[in-house]
């Protein structure tokens, strides 16, 4: 077991100090490490040397949105044209065909999610007949523990599309709010207004969904400490079982939809701190637990017991509770993770077609991680997922002597030990309760690759 504190310290002038760009550490290797590939040899090596024994996790990539938010940095394509959703959904079927080939037919289900991009741009008819297909493919998990999940747009769902969702399965939802101050919403190109939110989530609970997450950013135009606290209460009196609270980062360089933000109506860095720190203690003394990295949870809910029992996982899906899963990724730019194998799809709907027309996976990247990749991984999940990593466990493991392997990483450390954030014996490396909001940049001193890109890449830590 792990013991978890709820202490976060909140300490403005330290967080500014270690505030650098850094990864989010949803796979390591990161996806900047992914090498362009010319067919599809590696992705057909990772299922062939899959464990027949591995439950699956899929992930479905469909990338349409009606309207464009402004902050967004998705792989997406905003349309209207709702007819470009039946080609595009016949081709992600001859996907899910092929790779469903490559498996064994013994494969287990237990964990689905459904994201983009707008899943809920698919009419009703749609999403059922994409879940039938997906049934006839696969064998779903009826465990308890499975996770169905899709992610909805308040804006966008038709009368009895919430109530379709759950009798095809679906037992966990995510959406986006970002914000409730109409000012704010409008500048981003977001306008959902509390009743419609509230709607959402009354509905949601009446049909049995067991877990609901809503998205909120921090960061974004006309925001301030007051407004932002408002849009805090009204969603605290929801009760959401879990909240993604996140950075925005100001990147119109490389977002195409972000140069519609003026950088002059943007919090300034101080304002944005001051919102982080009240938020963190405003869901704090909700009683939201602080899961990690942007992520809060009921004490009740699966991601919370999962990491007070040391069963949480960290992967592409962001924290899981399925992290034991091999994850296949469906459609444009979706990833998977099939044993040591990281494979990218391509990221545009012509190149991908182009692929599947040849009869080839749409496999555009891909990676196979080494043996010291595998060590560094678990490191940095355990200081993500549990705040610590013991030595015995990654030499057990790993058959390694790790102390002598890490030891040049724990010299990188020695600020963030001097200044409490991190403590080191001769058996563990434990992340204190200073150092929680900062474990991103105590995972940074594990990363070989790291020093090759330019921070610029990678989001503030804060």
């Amino acid at each position: 077991m792990t013991t978890m504190t709820e202490n976060l310290c909140w300490d403005p002038l330290l967080i500014q100090r270690y505030n650098r760009p850094g990864p989010r550490y949803t796979s390591y290797p990161t996806a900047v490490e992914f090498q362009p590939v010319s067919h599809d040899a590696d992705e057909r090596q990772a299922f062939a040397e899959r464990n027949p024994a591995t439950p699956l996790s899929l992930y479905f990539h469909i990338p349409f949105c009606r309207h464009v938010c402004y902050y967004c940095g998705c792989n997406k394509i905003v349309t209207k044209n709702t007819d470009r959703a039946a080609p595009y959904l016949a081709e992600l079927k001859r996907e899910i065909a092929m790779k469903r080939a490559l498996l064994n037919d013994d494969a287990v289900v237990e964990q689905l999610h459904l994201g983009g991009g707008t899943p809920t741009f698919l009419s009703d008819d749609q999403l059922q007949d994409l879940m039938t297909f997906l049934r006839t493919q696969f064998r779903f998990s009826d465990k308890d523990s499975a996770d169905y999940s899709i992610e909805i747009d308040p804006r966008e769902l038709r009368p009895g599309t919430l109530k379709l969702l759950r009798e095809l399965g679906f037992n966990r939802l995510s959406y986006g709010v970002q914000d409730l101050d109409e000012k704010v919403q409008v500048a981003v190109n977001r306008v959902q207004s509390e009743e419609m939110i509230r709607n959402v989530m009354t509905e949601a609970r009446e049909l049995g969904f067991r877990s609901i997450n809503m998205d909120l950013i921090y960061g974004l135009p006309h925001q301030n400490l007051e407004s932002f606290d408002r849009t805090l209460d009204t969603i605290i009196d929801m009760q959401p079982d879990r909240l993604s609270v996140f950075n925005y980062a100001h990147l119109p360089e490389r977002f195409k939809p972000q140069r519609r933000i003026s950088g002059d109506d943007l919090p300034s860095a101080d304002e944005k701190l001051a919102i982080l720190g009240h938020c963190i203690s405003k869901l704090s003394a909700a009683d939201y637990h602080y899961v990690g990295m942007d992520h809060f949870a009921r004490p009740d809910d699966e991601l919370a017991r999962a990491q007070a029992a040391g069963e949480l996982h960290r992967n592409f899906q962001g924290y899981t509770t399925h992290g034991d899963c091999d994850l296949i990724g469906f459609g444009v730019s979706s990833i998977s993770q099939i044993g040591d194998y990281y494979l990218q799809n391509h990221v545009t709907q012509e190149t991908w077609q182009e692929a599947l027309d040849k009869e080839s996976l749409p496999t555009m990247k891909s990676l196979k991680a080494t043996a010291e990749d595998k060590l560094r991984r678990q490191v940095i999940t355990s200081l993500l997922c549990h705040l610590h990593f013991n030595y015995d466990d990654l030499d057990a493991e790993h058959h390694v002597d790790s102390r002598a392997l890490l030891k040049p990483d724990l010299a990188e450390l020695a600020p963030m030990v001097k200044d409490g954030l991190v403590e080191i014996d001769d058996q563990s490396v434990r992340i204190t309760d200073k150092g929680r909001l900062l474990v991103r940049n105590a995972c940074m001193a594990f990363d070989t690759y790291l020093q090759k890109h330019e921070q610029q890449r990678f989001s503030r830590a804060i």
